[in-house]
């Protein structure tokens, strides 16, 4: 099956891009990040394609062609289990065939709270940039808000993404990103998650990848870093990128990333 699929989620249709392969070896799930789409990705499925993954990807709800008012998420949990939900689609389209999820700024905050609810599902998770260890940020942040206030508008920099100009200007003419600011329905969402990722529990043996720009202005990596070690087990990879920006997948060097996530999968579902 190619292209999009539809799938009913918690609070609407998700629209699912499938990038198939005729024998596979393994599959990968991607969850994009905030305000962007899964099409931003397509030379990264590209790329897992070539090594021997089918690749599946949704519009998170609020994004892209997915339903729902754009970029507002009540319940990270509900995206979590929309995300299942393109999993279990992936496996019975290729049962038995062992998953690997990638998981990108806040694709990296469901893929944790993900990994702590159904990790004994996946046989890998690679963490880009993860939206995790924010909670100290967030919190006074929503807690100097008058009551019932909306957040600055405020977009994101399109030249904090990546060192390639080409990045930012793709990013800033997509009619598929959200170019506003953030909802504080949203933020407070998200505060929830990073605060429930905290109280759980552990990746335990789940290997993971975990990959950051070392100049990531979006998710410091001081704030993210220390929150990864804390839920990986024994079994983690890392790649601090020099001089990147938060889109490892899409900075300079990118073939090198994609490469090692590509590396990573092949390890992890190996047999």
């Amino acid at each position: 099956m190619e292209g999009r699929v539809s799938l009913q989620g918690r609070e609407g249709e998700i629209s699912v891009r499938v990038w198939p392969n005729e024998s596979p070896a393994r599959l990968i799930v991607l969850a994009h990040g905030y305000g962007e789409h899964i099409g931003r990705y397509e030379h990264v499925a590209a790329a897992l394609v070539e090594r021997g993954a089918a690749v599946y990807g949704p519009d998170h709800l609020g994004h892209g062609e997915s339903d729902g008012e754009r970029v507002l998420i009540a319940d990270f949990d509900r995206v979590v289990a929309d995300l299942h939900a393109v999993v279990e689609l992936a496996r019975h389209q290729h049962p038995g065939l062992p998953v690997v999820m990638v998981a990108h700024s806040m694709g990296g905050l469901i893929g944790a709270r993900y990994a702590q609810r159904h990790g004994d599902e996946l046989a890998g998770l690679v963490l880009s940039a993860p939206s995790i260890g924010l909670a100290p940020v967030l919190a006074p942040v929503l807690a100097q808000l008058p009551a019932g206030a909306e957040l600055p508008d405020e977009p994101i920099d399109p030249t904090v993404l990546s060192r390639d100009p080409s990045v930012g200007e793709a990013y800033a003419n997509d009619p598929l990103v959200w170019h506003g600011g953030w909802k504080r329905v949203t933020l407070e969402a998200f505060l929830a998650a990073n605060e429930a990722v905290d109280a759980g529990p552990g990746f335990g043996a789940l290997p993971v990848l975990y990959v950051h720009g070392e100049l990531d202005q979006l998710v410091p990596l001081v704030v993210a870093q220390p929150a990864v070690h804390r839920l990986a087990g024994e079994d983690l990879a890392e790649q601090i990128v020099p001089e990147a920006r938060h889109e490892t997948l899409n900075e300079l060097d990118k073939e090198a990333t994609i490469g090692l996530v590509a590396d990573f999968a092949e390890r992890v579902t190996a047999k």
